[in-house]
């Protein structure tokens, strides 16, 4: 499972496909991400078929709201990276307040999911799903941090 979480990430941050935009490259890279993501899901959870029938398209649809409240991370990160140097003090606490609200869609869109997962499977596999969902994101912001300057 490291091997593959390893290759998660490379995979995010390389690739051997060229795109004309950056967008066009973000969205080749999210596609890649998330079938790597799905194949990485599919690998730690061992689903059996009657819970596949149930989890799959839970999965897509709760992964298809966070993509959105991702879409918006990027933007706010694009923006900062492009105003970081002249930032006002107002410009710097807004961007933090989105940031927030952000997280807090989040939370909420993980609460909503955690109920809706706990109808059809075990309390056990449902926090299976949400721990395999932490450590990408989590190796993912790591990243990501790493590639996000200070604030002047």
């Amino acid at each position: 499972m490291k091997r593959i979480i390893y290759a998660l990430v490379i995979s995010l941050f390389t690739s051997v496909v060229y795109s004309q935009t950056s967008n066009d490259y973000l969205e080749v890279q999210r596609e890649i991400l998330k079938t790597e993501k799905k194949a990485l899901v599919a690998e730690a959870m061992q689903l059996t078929e009657a819970e596949s029938t149930v989890f799959w398209p839970l999965y897509n649809e709760y992964n298809d709201k966070m993509y959105l409240l991702d879409t918006k991370i990027y933007d706010l990160v694009l923006r900062f990276s492009m105003e970081y140097e002249t930032l006002s003090d107002e410009q710097a606490i807004e961007l933090w307040k989105e940031s927030q609200s952000i997280r807090a869609d989040i939370f909420k869109l993980e609460k909503t999911y955690l109920k809706k997962f706990l109808k059809s499977m075990s309390g056990k596999r449902v926090l299976r799903y949400f721990q395999v969902e932490s450590k990408i994101d989590k190796l993912m912001a790591a990243q990501q941090t790493l590639e996000i300057p200070l604030a002047n």
